[in-house]
């Protein structure tokens, strides 16, 4: 008994592990581009929109 819940405690581990590394991956290829793109976008509006107005002042 002592040896299966040694192995169900470092499978359960195990699993864990490769879901929170997956998890992660994900996150890194997918959803920071994402972020950083709509960033850049974002900042690209505000330098249109000050550049717009500062152009009409006068």
């Amino acid at each position: 008994m002592k040896k299966f819940s040694a192995g169900f405690v470092l499978g359960t581990l195990t699993t864990l592990s490769a879901l929170a590394g997956s998890v992660f991956a994900f996150k890194k290829t997918v959803v920071d581009p994402i972020e950083e793109k709509e960033a850049q976008l974002e900042e690209h509006r505000r330098r249109a929109l000050r550049k717009s107005r500062s152009a009409h002042q006068g």
